[in-house]
């Protein structure tokens, strides 16, 4: 079975390193170092993680989040690279379905800081794999949209959502997708089709978590 998240992990800590600790993201506010922090407490600080997405505990999580920050960026990185067996969210079990899409994504958030990127040629069991996960994306973050949307990955599958109206096509491959849907529209290469208005209200609604 591939393992894609201990691949993105991989490449995620190697870049990192490479970068160094003050490189820019495409999360607003956080460099690099800020990054590896965020996934440090993700997976070795349960009592913290919660505050990622419940905002009575967020105050907490960036506490936490800040004292990892200080600590020796190299030793930073390695709990990025080497999670602990432990974790909730990082075990043998859980690790894919968990950490599959959440390493693509960072990774893909430092690499697009930078100039001159492009998009990676992933393998295609990857992209499906993504896929897989941008449906029930799609379906949660656009489903209150005013627009009667389709979403296509072309040789992957296609989708429709959205609360009616005018049509409005988003077409992309499935990586694409993911980080569109994530919140990332400005980084993303999909194509949008439909009127004017609806494509720039789509552009800049806040999709991600």
């Amino acid at each position: 079975m591939p393992r894609y998240a201990r691949a993105e992990r991989d490449a995620l800590a190697d870049l990192l390193l490479a970068l160094g600790p003050d490189a820019p993201t495409i999360n607003e506010g956080w460099a690099t170092r800020d990054l590896a922090a965020h996934l440090v407490l993700r997976e070795r600080r349960p009592d913290a993680a919660g505050g990622i997405v419940l905002p009575p505990l967020r105050g907490y999580a960036e506490r936490v989040r800040l004292r990892l920050a200080a600590r020796p960026y190299p030793d930073l990185v390695a709990q990025v690279r080497n999670p602990p067996f432990w974790s909730p969210v990082s075990n043998r079990v859980t690790d894919e379905l968990a950490n599959m899409m959440e390493f693509f994504i960072h990774h893909e958030d430092v690499r697009r800081a930078g100039s001159g990127w492009q998009p990676r040629d992933l393998p295609v069991g990857l992209q499906s794999a993504l896929w897989k996960r941008a449906s029930p994306m799609a379906r949660l973050a656009l489903r209150r949209f005013p627009a009667d949307l389709y979403v296509k990955a072309p040789g992957h599958g296609e989708l429709s959502v959205g609360r009616g109206g005018e049509p409005l096509r988003v077409v992309g491959a499935p990586a694409e997708l993911v980080l569109f849907l994530s919140g990332r529209q400005r980084v993303a290469r999909v194509q949008l089709d439909g009127p004017p208005e609806a494509v720039r209200r789509l552009r800049a609604a806040n999709l991600g978590m």
